[in-house]
């Protein structure tokens, strides 16, 4: 007969889950967001080919499921290339997949900003002797963060909930351990545990995103 499970013990084997989830969630950003710069440079690059290419990219990853695109990364290498796969890929596979998907969201809000800025400001740094690159870097980037952080904050957010799609890799995060134990128990108290861990983390998200917007105020 199976064990009954007390809340402590649902509460300590979950947070053992969110700490993957949190991994999942900050590496994800470690490389989308560098990466989402890159994509807006190159969709917004006067060379034709690396636009369309980039232009497509962003298609692609905005226009089908998160869930499809973790399975294509992770069974891709098998089906390609015949590349065995190991069981330590699952971990690796759902960073590759959540990093491209969520670089093209960032791509776009970056694009946005970016193009939001008068080009007067462009102008005036050139007349400054400003090159392009110190131009964005020092007068234009900093604007563009300002500007963006309330679209950014939203992907954020939708990114902390969206960790637990790792299940379908069998990664152990917060909400596959919540399923099985709610299947082993019978009963919905891993759930509710769940989403308070999930409410917690997106309060903190918020409450970070918000001082860092304030702090930035001296932009407007």
């Amino acid at each position: 007969m199976e064990e009954i499970m007390t809340i402590e013990t649902m509460i300590q084997q979950l947070a053992s889950g969110m700490v993957i989830s949190t991994e999942i969630f900050f590496l994800t950003l470690l490389f989308s967001l560098p990466l989402g710069l890159l994509v807006c440079f190159g969709r917004m690059s006067g060379f034709r080919p690396l636009r369309w290419l980039t232009s497509a990219y962003i298609s692609v990853m905005r226009g089908t499921p998160l869930m499809l695109q973790l399975m294509v990364v992770y069974f891709g290498p098998y089906f390609f290339f015949g590349i065995s796969i190991t069981q330590g890929y699952s971990m690796i596979a759902v960073l590759i997949g959540f990093s491209l998907n969520y670089a093209a969201y960032f791509a776009e809000i970056y694009r946005g900003g970016i193009e939001s800025m008068p080009v007067g400001q462009y102008e005036a740094a050139q007349i400054l002797g400003y090159k392009k690159s110190q131009t964005f870097v020092h007068i234009i980037l900093p604007q563009v963060i300002k500007r963006i952080l309330p679209a950014v904050t939203n992907e954020v957010i939708t990114l902390v909930k969206d960790t637990s799609l790792a299940f379908v890799l069998a990664v152990a995060e917060m909400f596959t351990i919540a399923k099985q134990i709610a299947s082993s128990q019978t009963t919905m108290m891993p759930f509710v545990i769940a989403a308070v861990f999930y409410y917690v983390f997106n309060l903190l998200v918020a409450v970070v995103m918000d001082k860092i917007e304030k702090r930035l105020s001296y932009y407007r």
